[in-house]
């Protein structure tokens, strides 16, 4: 299997989330509501699942790989411009994360924040995900031999079995940090 193969698979679940919250989108839209918890499991999904764990290993195992490899004006643009959009669907998510917040503690104005936001991220990933499949992945595959490719794929399995600590411990920290302001 090539790296890109985990990757591709990843991009399927996060396709799969995108109908859930498009869905959830429409209800909000209809009823002019927002469903905070929807909302909240969308945030988590893509600050853990997407950024972290599927852009995390792009950027430092694959973008990192290429840094060095000779790659064509128009490959390294593709990247510099697949690394430009994670920095924006981070940006969206926490504007997201945000309204919802706000949204939840009584800001019906956040309401609109939250449908702008959520409609750009649906809008953003099936674009994001199509360069990425059908137009970035396989071509620089071929810089990799077969032995580097497997060494890559493991690091992907690293990087994946750390992914769950750091969320747990993260969960805890914040969990600790609210109890020390409670007292």
């Amino acid at each position: 299997m090539k790296p890109i193969g985990p990757l591709m698979v990843e991009h399927r679940l996060i396709e799969r989330m995108l109908v859930v919250l498009e869905q959830g989108l429409d209800a909000m839209r209809d009823t002019d509501r927002a469903d905070t918890d929807l909302i909240a499991i969308g945030v988590d999904f893509f600050r853990t699942y997407a950024d972290r764990t599927h852009h995390g290993k792009e950027e430092d195992i694959l973008f990192k790989a290429l840094v060095d490899k000779p790659l064509t004006g128009e490959q390294r643009q593709t990247m510099r411009r697949l690394m430009h959009e994670h920095v924006w669907a981070r940006q969206a998510v926490g504007k997201l994360a945000s309204a919802n917040d706000r949204y939840r503690t009584g800001d019906a104005a956040a309401l609109q924040t939250i449908l702008y936001e959520l409609g750009k991220l649906i809008e953003f990933y099936p674009q994001h995900i199509e360069t990425e499949d059908r137009r970035f992945f396989l071509p620089v595959m071929d810089y990799f031999t077969a032995t580097e490719q497997q060494a890559m794929l493991a690091q992907f399995q690293q990087f994946d079995a750390q992914q769950i600590h750091d969320k747990y411990a993260a969960l805890v920290e914040q969990a600790e940090a609210s109890r020390r302001a409670e007292h």
